[in-house]
């Protein structure tokens, strides 16, 4: 006989009559605060791209600003972006917000002598671009489903990552420049879109348009079958 003592079993019925309970977990648009990182992180460095300001250690100052503003930030708003079931803003942010955390440690790293400093042609950080560019394309299309303010950020973003990505792999000032600009227009459209989901938060109706589709402006504020149920999108 086994020594053990005998666990009590409890029957469980089902209450088929018992009504469901929808647990609602409102979040404001991670957007905002992604986008905002984004365009001030992208427009210090852009403008130094482009010449408007700064020598040959300018990158190295911009570093620590770059990896928590458009770092941190914009990585945490990817991470929400989860929560509010927006993919494109869960990938273009978690990627670029990754992307300039990784740039910051990189300046500082060379800043510190722990990595030499790259010549005028720098390969590995060229074919790093061109994986943000080809998944930014890929962004801006998805983006243009839902909002055309937002696909056009992708767009300059994703032809300055284009643009860069010659810059360095042949070390090009030229199409650093470019790039530069690129990156700048990309800032200032992101500036556009932030301010406009937050507008549009603060005020509970649109102020700026951000070119959303017919099909998505008569979506219903709750999405039924789309991610958790009662979970309001933030996009």
């Amino acid at each position: 006989m086994s020594s053990a003592a005998a666990i009590p079993v409890r029957e469980i019925r089902e209450e088929p009559d018992s009504p469901a309970q929808i647990y609602l977990q409102p979040v404001a648009a991670p957007s905002i605060l992604g986008l905002y990182g984004f365009a001030g992180a992208t427009f210090m460095v852009a403008a130094h791209m482009a010449h408007w300001f700064g020598g040959a250690r300018t990158d190295l100052y911009l570093a620590p600003f770059a990896a928590l503003f458009g770092g941190v930030a914009q990585f945490t708003a990817g991470m929400w972006s989860y929560k509010a079931r927006d993919g494109v803003a869960s990938a273009m942010h978690g990627m670029w917000g990754a992307f300039w955390i990784a740039f910051g440690l990189l300046e500082l790293a060379i800043m510190e002598g722990v990595l030499p400093a790259p010549g005028p042609a720098f390969p590995a950080l060229g074919y790093w671009f061109i994986v943000l560019a080809a998944i930014t394309w890929m962004g801006m299309v998805a983006a243009g489903a839902e909002s055309k303010a937002l696909s056009a950020v992708l767009f300059f973003l994703a032809a300055g990552s284009t643009c860069a990505a010659i810059a360095y792999l042949i070390g090009s000032d030229g199409w650093t420049v470019a790039a530069g600009y690129f990156f700048i227009a990309s800032a200032f459209v992101a500036w556009y879109t932030a301010s406009a989901l937050m507008f549009e938060g603060a005020f509970k109706h649109p102020v700026w348009s951000v070119g959303k589709p017919a099909r998505v402006r008569q979506e219903p504020t709750l999405m039924p079958g789309r991610g958790e149920p009662g979970v309001i999108r933030g996009q």
